[in-house]
């Protein structure tokens, strides 16, 4: 039984994944002192709680990210024939889903405090033996751990784009979006502070609904890319323009007359079928086929596996498709 073979990185986008490794193992260690220090610094406070816990659910994606590179290198085998390229997309539903339900206890949490007007207090603590409002070191922890995340999704969205990394690209616009959670919750703790009661869910319901938003919107694109869709591109769900120019350069094949491109994403790689109808008189032999799927994987380092099916009658492309989701 003969395997297929396993995906290839050309050497320059190797050393771009390196570099995305590195940047999730600095994403941990950054995020991980977040969480250790903004635990003293909790008090009662929803606000601080709720930003907390963000924080914590911001390590989800790069462990993820973590994992999965080292799965979708694993080469296929006899229980596994087609690899391990979509443990990707495996990894994109689950954080997702976590971000999804977590944002959603929140936000009760949140509009229950409010419903029941239960009023938050920030103590004080001893600091080189003085009494301080609490609420100080909240303000400037929060300051302080904004800024980090926001460099560091700047850096890992070019990265992204050049590995087509949806995991990663979502990864980064959370870390970009920080400063929100960090406004927000400097809202909630300074309101408390003033006297405003209700400053304090407010604030929290702020950053849940963000949380939500942010596992609804990527829970939506893993699982339209489990279902095949058509492949896009990984920010702002374009159509992959990799299929324009696979359909070009089929169409400008001397044998071929018409054609039919039909691509998914397996992971970050594009794979699928291209079924074409000869030209008058020509009989296609092996070697066409061959030279034509050669060709065509030659056109990006994402295209891989394709097969190339000859048809006297190819199938119509399915076009003004409704997408549900």
């Amino acid at each position: 039984m003969s395997m297929r073979q396993g995906f290839r990185w050309p050497a320059d986008k190797e050393a771009v994944l390196h570099k995305a490794i590195r940047l999730q193992w600095i994403t941990l260690v950054v995020f991980s002192a977040i969480v250790v220090v903004m635990y003293f610094v909790l008090g009662s406070s929803q606000t601080m709680k709720t930003a907390w816990i963000e924080d914590i659910l911001a390590l989800i994606p790069p462990i993820a990210f973590l994992i999965v590179t080292r799965v979708e290198r694993l080469r296929p085998n006899r229980t596994f024939p087609w690899g391990f390229l979509r443990a990707i997309s495996i990894a994109y539903v689950v954080a997702s889903t976590t971000l999804l339900c977590m944002g959603l206890y929140l936000a009760w949490d949140a509009v229950s405090t409010l419903l029941t007007e239960s009023r938050p207090t920030i103590g004080a603590m001893t600091l080189f033996g003085r009494e301080v409002w609490l609420g100080w070191p909240m303000l400037v922890v929060l300051v302080a751990s904004a800024i980090p995340p926001m460099i560091i999704g700047r850096m890992k969205l070019p990265l992204a784009r050049a590995i087509h990394d949806k995991v990663l690209y979502a990864d980064a616009e959370m870390c970009r979006a920080e400063w929100l959670t960090g406004a927000a919750a400097l809202f909630g703790v300074a309101g408390v502070g003033v006297g405003l009661w209700w400053a304090d869910a407010a604030a929290a319901l702020i950053i849940s609904v963000d949380i939500v938003r942010d596992g609804t919107v990527n829970l939506s694109r893993a699982v339209r890319d489990l279902l095949d869709r058509h492949p896009t591109t990984v920010e702002r769900d374009r159509p992959d323009p990799l299929i324009d120019r696979v359909k070009e350069l089929v169409v400008a094949t001397p044998w071929v007359h018409d054609c039919t491109v039909n691509l998914r994403n397996e992971g970050r790689a594009l794979t699928g079928d291209i079924v074409v109808a000869p030209a008058d008189g020509h009989t296609v032999s092996a070697h066409d086929v061959d030279g034509l799927r050669d060709a065509i994987e030659a056109i990006n380092w994402r295209l891989y596996d394709i097969a190339v099916m000859p048809s006297f009658s190819p199938p119509q492309a399915v076009s003004g498709a409704h997408d549900p989701f």
